[in-house]
């Protein structure tokens, strides 16, 4: 059953449930009825709530669908399967269950992960991709993290969280200062993350499974970074792809990282801004979307 520690979603927005292929998804949807449909994603540590200011700045302007993806937030968090190109499938099956097939994507950190290859599998029914500031597996990760200290504390979590068990010993009962060293360290305006939202992300994080799915992903990257170079040699993308920066992100130039996989990307970068784009900087990420999904 739905959980009664859902928080609210936005005004014109409702909590929703699905299944398909014995995984349940949560996600949340509203916006203009008749409306272009626009599926969001978002990424590690967070959830569909990460756009939730976005998603109010275009409710008259979109249908929107913000999915939590298997092994995130509210969603069912399947034992295995965190290879990108797996939870591309399930994610599918279960866009198609709502009867989209033609839509908006946009995507940020772990989401942009899952995005890639679904654009590349999926690419007729994606209008337009925006990709925002994530390293992505065999894409735009580096082959080889930085490890002197000005850099590394960008990345040192992939190896960490790809770890087998010690993550938990050490974070389980401690999800809250994790949470807040990465909302501090990682942003240009963590003031933007107050009890509420780190609150909320704690809940999610301590939820059964929910810590040992997040880290899942990271523990299967070196699989979805052999997978994405194995699709980018019989795949491109072929919508128009807006790759966003942030200038004070973790990727300095998205789009110059994937144009060597389409022949129409752009490049937006968000000013004032890290990492978490859709929280720091709501207005200006929605205004980013606006301007490329029309």
């Amino acid at each position: 059953m739905p959980s009664l520690m859902l928080p609210d979603a936005p005004l014109g927005f409702t909590h929703q449930f699905g299944r398909v292929n014995d995984l349940r998804f949560h996600y949340v949807t509203g916006g203009l009825a008749n409306g272009p449909a626009l599926v969001l994603l978002a990424g590690f540590p967070e959830s569909w709530f990460a756009w939730r200011h976005v998603m109010a700045h275009l409710v008259n302007r979109y249908r929107i669908v913000a999915i939590d993806l298997p092994g995130q937030g509210d969603s069912d968090k399947p034992l295995s399967g965190y290879d990108t190109q797996t939870v591309a499938q399930r994610l599918h099956d279960f866009v198609a269950s709502l009867g989209l097939d033609r839509y908006y994507l946009a995507a940020h950190d772990v989401g942009a992960w899952v995005a890639f290859p679904y654009a590349m599998m999926f690419g007729d029914e994606i209008r337009a991709l925006s990709l925002m500031d994530s390293g992505i597996p065999g894409v735009s990760l580096p082959e080889m993290l930085p490890s002197s200290s000005s850099k590394s504390w960008k990345t040192w979590h992939f190896s960490f969280h790809a770890v087998a068990d010690l993550p938990e010993s050490l974070l389980q009962g401690r999800e809250r200062i994790y949470l807040e060293w990465f909302f501090r360290e990682k942003t240009a305006n963590p003031a933007c993350y107050g009890d509420v939202e780190i609150t909320e992300y704690e809940r999610l994080l301590k939820a059964p499974g929910g810590l040992r799915a997040g880290l899942a992903f990271y523990r299967s990257l070196s699989e979805s970074a052999t997978q994405n170079k194995a699709l980018a040699q019989t795949a491109r993308l072929i919508m128009p792809v807006l790759g966003l920066s942030a200038d004070q992100g973790s990727i300095p130039d998205m789009a110059a990282t994937l144009r060597p996989y389409g022949d129409n990307v752009h490049s937006e970068t968000i000013a004032a801004c890290g990492h978490f784009q859709p929280e720091e900087q709501p207005e200006a990420v929605a205004n980013a979307l606006a301007h490329f999904f029309q």
